[in-house]
């Protein structure tokens, strides 16, 4: 997936006093899964994922993906990384991530900022909730340890080959003890580790002085290395939108109307007269948005007045009769000073294309063109005029709920 990108960004110095920058290694090569970095998981690509879920945890100063792969820089710099570009040395299959990790710093130290705390994290564990790494940073921060690192809890029964055939790892095969009557014991989930940065550079390695585990959800310890493994957390993120949608925080919703508020199918009478079907729970969600204050604007082609007459009875603005949607959501959006990245726009086909390209969460309907599907970097699970703008509601709140309860709980 190729996302048309800003400009590069300088590396802006991070503050060395209580600083934190998450480091992403992302080289092009892979051998399990060709280009897997980029390989799409709900609309996005894993790299995508990786940063939008680490710029959500409120502790880290700046992401930054470190790479070769000019296709990998692109898509990373769309979603607000930074990037570091990886000598070639550094990315073959030998190279190892804290060679990866080591010259992000070295590089970063030419600037003067060497950040307290280095968040090492794996594009290829897309579930990765920002409040695991939170409490991760919380330990190394606080002086509870030099190193935190995320777990699953594993009840496994582990066995190797010896010589006289199999032997029992981390247990006596004569004895089988029930679960509860084990010692807790834990897998590496390999998706991040937060490390105090001295140490680090002083050691070399992931691992020194005082180690705590941070212990997740193991549905969220898929580590993707193979196409099995991606089949597996494609399933596993259906299970998961359908049961927990991911939140959105954003201040805006704009959303295109014909093929989102409605299915895109007009009907008309005898005498020319044209009127659309339209979701009454997609109205319940444009209520409850505007509740939570969000501002909310339809934007549209069109020129017909069932455009307008839908969102007043709504009560949202519109633009209708648009043939310059970027231009109108960019003067939209000034006026009311909201940053592009802050907007999620919903739209579905090819004249949406600008305004997804734009703003920080561009989404697509499930049977949008194929074009504004490449452009989305989210894609919903209904169709337009099925209650996608419900659907799209429901996670802006839910990230607008949740930024709430972060406030109490850290005020």
């Amino acid at each position: 997936m190729t996302h048309v990108a800003p400009a590069p960004a300088p590396v802006t110095p991070v503050p060395a006093a209580r600083g934190v920058i998450a480091v992403i290694p992302a080289r092009g090569g892979s051998k399990g899964v060709p280009r897997k970095n980029l390989r799409e998981l709900g609309g996005e690509p894993l790299i995508g994922r990786a940063v939008r879920t680490l710029r959500e945890v409120r502790a880290i100063n700046a992401v930054i993906v470190s790479t070769e792969d000019e296709e990998i820089a692109d898509a990373a710099r769309g979603y607000g990384a930074l990037v570091i570009d990886r000598p070639r040395r550094l990315a073959g299959d030998s190279a190892s991530s804290e060679s990866a990790l080591r010259h992000v710093l070295d590089e970063l130290g030419s600037y003067g900022s060497v950040p307290e705390v280095t968040v090492f994290v794996q594009a290829t564990s897309p579930f990765i909730e920002p409040a695991d790494v939170d409490r991760a940073i919380a330990l190394v921060q606080d002086d509870v340890a030099d190193v935190a690192f995320s777990v699953a809890g594993s009840h496994a029964h582990l066995w190797t080959t010896g010589p006289d055939g199999p032997v029992g790892v981390n247990h006596d095969a004569s004895t089988r003890l029930r679960r509860q009557d084990r010692p807790p014991e834990f897998v590496e989930t390999g998706a991040f580790y937060a490390m105090r940065t001295r140490g680090f550079l002083e050691h070399g390695h992931r691992f020194f002085g005082r180690l705590e585990m941070v212990e997740v959800d193991p549905a969220d310890a898929i580590e993707i290395d193979t196409t099995d493994d991606f089949s597996l957390a494609e399933l596993a993120l259906a299970h998961r939108e359908a049961h927990r949608p991911s939140p959105l925080r954003v201040r805006a919703v704009v959303t295109d109307f014909d093929g989102v508020h409605t299915s895109d199918r007009v009907t008309v009478d005898e005498h020319g007269t044209e009127s659309v079907t339209v979701n009454r729970s997609d109205g319940m969600g444009v209520a409850m948005l505007k509740k939570a204050g969000i501002d909310l604007l339809i934007l549209s082609t069109e020129t017909n007045g069932v455009v307008a007459a839908r969102a007043a009875k709504l009560g949202v603005e519109v633009i209708h009769g648009c043939d310059d949607k970027p231009t109108a959501l960019r003067a939209w959006a000034s006026e009311r000073g909201i940053a592009l990245t802050d907007i999620a726009y919903l739209g579905n086909d090819v004249n949406d294309i600008g305004c997804l390209r734009l703003v920080g969460f561009p989404v697509a309907v499930a049977d949008a063109h194929p074009a504004a599907l490449h452009a989305a970097h989210i894609v919903l699970r209904r169709h337009g005029g099925d209650g996608v703008v419900r659907e799209l509601a429901d996670r802006v709140l839910a990230g607008t709920t949740s930024h709430h309860r972060e406030g109490r709980d850290h005020g």
